[in-house]
């Protein structure tokens, strides 16, 4: 069970945009909590579950990739004694397939297949370390939609 408040609080924004087609009231709640934890100087875990978030929102391919890598940054930041510390039953190690999927699908939407195929290859290589529950399969069909996209050379700007 989750018991960090600012995750807590990020999760009512996903609610809010994935489940409640909320997208702006989502932005507006990300941009708040982004303010609250201080930016950049916050705790590696709400810049990461914040980041990734926020990528989500953005009607920007550019701005989606720039929050998707702040995302993975942080990532590399976090303990799996702080993961544990907030309630969040996914080990660091877990957090690496869907972020490595996110930045696979900007980079396929930008056309620069090359290092879409990396995260692609760096998300699959993680899928490991999920368990085999809803979430793991939300992931693992992902994996394999942007697998047939890339195979398919499926970009929708001109490289």
């Amino acid at each position: 069970m989750i018991t960090d408040p600012m995750i807590t609080r990020i999760g009512q924004g996903v609610e809010l945009h994935h489940h409640q087609g909320q997208r702006e009231a989502a932005r507006d709640l990300f941009a708040q909590i982004w303010d609250g934890i201080g930016g950049e100087q916050g705790d590696p875990l709400h810049i990461c579950v914040l980041a990734h978030a926020m990528a989500d929102v953005r009607d920007d391919v550019h701005q989606e990739l720039v929050w998707d890598q702040r995302a993975l940054a942080a990532a590399d930041l976090i303990t799996d004694e702080r993961v544990a510390q907030a309630g969040v039953t996914l080990s660091v190690a877990g957090l690496y397939p869907s972020l490595h999927l996110n930045l696979c699908e900007c980079y396929r939407k930008l056309g620069d297949l090359d290092h879409a195929r990396e995260h692609l290859q760096q998300a699959q290589a993680t899928i490991g370390a999920l368990g085999d529950d809803e979430y793991a399969q939300l992931i693992k069909s992902g994996l394999e939609r942007m697998t047939e996209q890339l195979d398919a050379g499926d970009s929708p700007l001109p490289a």
